[in-house]
């Protein structure tokens, strides 16, 4: 309305910016404040019919859109709070914030060089810096930040499957064999649904079998490949998780590996979770054999505690993003610019519009150096021991397996004292099946911590405690226990 670039804007342009920011400055402040809830839940029903959220004809003041911001954030989740576990990715770190208001200002796209400069180099830098944490000489090959994890995995099966059919780019799946992929059977489901997407199917991907911490078994996965190829598939990618989503298991990379080399297949490393922990010099040795694996999928946007949404993939081959996505659009990627036109990535992507989301890690990296990553993750593995050692052998607590965790991930039941005497039958799994459900929505109720529960396999549903924030501490965890055992007690 009289908001830049309206006629003498200016002024009522920066005291409605400077209103805005305000109401984030508060926010950002009572995210760290213990004494304020995680969350403020409604019922979805209840949230529609408190507020009048349609979208009308005619404009509203400034005074109510700065109303809409308030109650917007009201009800957002403070995924930066130091008592929010309920997802991988937590934290709200304040250069990276600077960075993302910053990358909105700039609005821009990633495509050329011609129009976000600065950004393009920087993505250039922190893929090769990256590179070279993985172990690839020099930094060598070849990246980019895509919109997520399952993004970044399907640009693994793409590249896989062109490496090997290039022909199928042009002729697509009707030219070429049967392909089959091979995951574990705790990896992410975006393996399944890359395979779904680019018309592999998901009959397509064969689940190999885990030890009971979660970690691949190598001799399955060969007998698996071999039993493929004897049926006259091809295989083509086998996709090993560093830092699985529930155990926080890590594959063993080194003997996959060898496997790999020995029936020539493209080895993927999904580093989503664990990627990370290349950052420390005290656990980089969970991904020993990553330098071996021909793409790793590593997203700073979780254990980093990079803003949402931040996520690489990282191709050891230059050039064959570029010969396995390019189309040539001569209206963005003229071939008589007067510049170094390898800069210009857009043809790499599958998107054509893509967001800046290079410029937070960038920023956060130069602000706490390598070593202040390390310290962050350190800090979130030694919280997830102290949680471990904690419960291992406290009463009303069962591990979901045995041995101190990998990752952060902390795997438990919480035992009520009506079923501690039970002995172990159907009867005592179906109570105990429902104990977590009711605790989480009596935590959210509540509104004082958030934590995730999930069932698996024929284990019931357990707490999945994972720690990403920098701003827990062992107090976060003791609460987190006791109030575990406050809104369990009676069930």
């Amino acid at each position: 309305p009289d908001l830049l670039p309206a006629c003498n804007g200016e002024i009522t342009t920066m005291a409605f910016l400077q209103d805005v920011v305000d109401i984030l400055l508060q926010y950002v402040v009572k995210s760290f404040d213990r004494s304020t809830k995680v969350i403020d839940f409604h019922y979805p029903n209840e949230l529609l019919q408190e507020y009048n959220w349609e979208l009308a004809d005619q404009p509203q003041t400034l005074e109510e859109i700065l109303l809409n911001c308030r109650t917007t954030l009201k009800y957002a989740i403070k995924t930066g709070h130091p008592r929010y576990f309920n997802q991988l990715s937590t934290g709200l770190d304040m250069v990276g914030l600077a960075a993302d208001w910053l990358t909105s200002a700039a609005n821009t796209n990633m495509f050329t060089y011609e129009i976000a400069p600065v950004f393009v180099l920087l993505e250039y830098v922190t893929l090769r810096k990256m590179r070279e944490m993985v172990g690839w000489p020099g930094g060598c090959g070849d990246g980019i930040f895509s919109p997520g994890g399952a993004i970044s995995n399907m640009y693994a099966m793409l590249i896989a499957r062109f490496k090997m059919f290039p022909e199928v780019k042009e002729k697509g799946m009707a030219a070429i064999p049967r392909l089959v992929a091979f995951t574990s059977e705790h990896s992410h489901f975006s393996v399944k649904k890359g395979a779904a997407a680019l018309g592999i199917g998901t009959d397509s991907v064969i689940l190999i079998r885990c030890d009971e911490r979660g970690k691949m078994i190598p001799s399955d996965l060969e007998r698996r490949i071999l039993e493929a190829k004897q049926k006259g598939f091809v295989p083509f990618l086998v996709s090993a998780t560093a830092g699985t989503t529930v155990y926080g298991a890590f594959d063993p990379l080194i003997a996959i590996a060898d496997i790999c080399k020995k029936y020539k297949i493209w080895m993927h490393v999904d580093g989503a979770w664990g990627g990370g922990l290349l950052m420390s010099r005290k656990h980089k040795w969970k991904l020993n054999g990553v330098e071996r694996a021909n793409s790793v999928t590593w997203n700073p946007h979780k254990m980093m505690g990079v803003p949402l949404q931040c996520s690489a993939l990282l191709v050891r081959e230059e050039g064959l993003m570029q010969s396995c996505n390019q189309m040539h659009a001569s209206y963005l990627f003229q071939q008589d610019k007067h510049y170094d036109l390898s800069y210009d990535t857009g043809d790499k992507a599958l998107q054509c519009g893509r967001h800046v989301d290079v410029f937070k890690l960038w920023l956060m990296w130069r602000a706490k150096g390598t070593t202040g990553f390390e310290a962050q993750i350190d800090k979130c593995l030694e919280l997830a021991e102290y949680l471990y050692n904690k419960i291992k052998n406290r009463e009303g607590y069962e591990m979901v397996f045995d041995g101190k965790p990998q990752h952060t991930n902390v795997c438990f039941w919480y035992i009520p004292p009506s079923l501690r005497s039970m002995e172990d039958n159907e009867e005592r799994m179906s109570r105990l099946m429902k104990v977590a459900p009711v605790i989480k929505a009596r935590m959210m109720e509540y509104g004082t911590t958030m934590v995730s529960y999930q069932p698996l396999g024929d284990k019931v549903n357990f707490f999945r405690m994972v720690i990403s924030n920098p701003a827990a501490t062992h107090q976060d965890i003791d609460f987190l226990i006791d109030e575990i055992e406050r809104l369990g007690q009676d069930l």
